[in-house]
């Protein structure tokens, strides 16, 4: 082989690179949406001019709203809220299962007296209730414990018993136990009858057939309705207010009565209530994440696991990728 053949063997071009299939398949262009910039354009131009407001109106006071945020009577007002919220509730979902339980029974008189009961507190207002528990010593002064119609074993002053917190307690879980039983009585309706007809035929025992079969699948349609009546009743303990109860909204009144700075103070109280209810819609997003575990194969991921997926993704990434 001569010199030249080999010098032109190393110089000959190389074959042109072969194509992918990425790079045969047509380029698809993507679908313009001009008014969908806009409108976006528009709400953050409207959130932006907001946001602007409330750091530069002198009146908002966010000094004043410092000052107050934690301050010790708010904080001991703040936690009266919470303790009404979570007696109110414990109290009214007892009673409520008790009355759902009693509107689906087969006894004839359980059924009257639930529905009975779940009308007449749903059509009395909320803080007509409250008064009548508050004021209920000029009605029985003393209240007696005995058998019925018949001898009394003990007795005492009502003055002595019902203080006004717990007045409020009664008022707010007698009102909110004839709402939540009609959520856990629809819930239980929302499961399958021909489950525990299948249930009976192997022999379940019928607290296990509610403890096992009916309650999971019943709180998927419980919990959604059920938390938006605590976040209600959380917000509704501001009523008590009228019966003098040194709550968080009638703790923020009478501190703007004192120093007239009505706006800041009640910055307070709405930020305070936006904080808890955020942490109950959180508290909420676990709890029905957690019965959703019999519905869904796969649970679909947390916002703090999406996170720290995409974290780790672009991490990951070689530098200079793109997407």
């Amino acid at each position: 082989m001569t010199a030249s053949a080999v010098t032109g063997a190393d110089t000959a071009p190389a074959p042109p690179p072969r194509a992918t299939a990425a790079e045969n398949l047509p380029r698809i262009a993507g679908s313009r949406h001009p008014w969908r910039w806009v409108v976006a354009g528009i709400a953050l131009l409207l959130v932006a001019q907001f946001a602007h407001g409330l750091i530069t109106n002198p009146g908002w006071d966010w000094g004043t709203f410092a000052q107050y945020f934690t301050a010790k009577s708010v904080m001991s007002a703040l936690w009266v809220t919470i303790e009404l919220t979570l007696w109110g509730t414990a109290l009214g979902f007892a009673l409520g299962t008790l009355l759902a339980i009693g509107r689906v029974s087969d006894n004839p008189v359980l059924r009257v007296i639930a529905w009975t009961y779940i009308w007449a507190f749903r059509s009395i207002p909320l803080i007509v209730q409250l008064l009548f528990w508050f004021n209920i010593a000029y009605l029985y002064p003393r209240l007696s414990v005995g058998i019925p119609f018949g001898p009394a074993f003990f007795d005492f002053g009502v003055n002595g018993v019902i203080s006004g917190f717990t007045a409020a307690v009664i008022g707010l879980a007698l009102h909110q136990a004839a709402y939540s039983a009609e959520l856990i009585r629809a819930g239980l309706l929302s499961v399958d009858g021909g489950q525990l007809e299948a249930a009976a035929a192997l022999g379940i025992p019928r607290w296990r057939q509610f403890r096992t079969i009916v309650l999971p699948q019943a709180m998927r349609s419980i919990l959604p309705n059920a938390a938006n009546e605590v976040i209600s009743l959380f917000k509704g303990t501001s009523i008590v207010s009228v019966m003098a109860i040194a709550e968080l909204f009638y703790q923020v009144q009478v501190i703007f009565g004192r120093n007239g700075r009505v706006v800041p103070l009640l910055m307070v109280a709405t930020v305070w209530y936006i904080v808890l209810t955020t942490a109950l819609s959180i508290a909420q997003y676990y709890i029905e994440r957690h019965y959703a575990k019999g519905a869904q194969r796969q649970l679909p991921p947390t916002p703090w696991q999406r996170v720290r997926t995409k974290v780790t993704e672009i991490a990951a990434a070689p530098r200079g990728a793109t997407r």
